[in-house]
């Protein structure tokens, strides 16, 4: 496939030195651009897909009249993330006994 180019941007003389003193060695200014434009669209792809969501459970509440308390919501997701936190501390302590 053909590869093609983004429009140039123009920035300050500040910006493109701040971006410049976080370059990773051998990596260029051109790398770094690409780079953070994949990771925004990524980021608003994610962005769009959470507000699609949110619309369609919203929609079916609406239809059934069944709703949750954000405090229920919120709960599931603490125990969610406290799981995850706790399965990467383990997994990170076996690395460690492993080395």
């Amino acid at each position: 496939m053909k590869s093609a180019q983004l429009p140039p941007v123009r920035v300050t003389p500040s910006v493109r030195h701040q971006i410049e003193s976080v370059l990773r060695e051998g990596e260029t200014l051109s790398q770094f651009v690409e780079q953070a434009a994949v990771q925004a669209a990524q980021r608003r792809k994610l962005q769009q897909e959470f507000v699609a969501r949110g619309r369609a459970s919203l929609a079916r509440a609406r239809v059934t009249g069944e709703y949750y308390p954000a405090t229920d919501a919120l709960e599931a997701m603490r125990g969610r993330l406290d799981a995850g936190l706790a399965a990467h501390r383990q997994a990170d302590r076996a690395s460690k006994r492993r080395s």
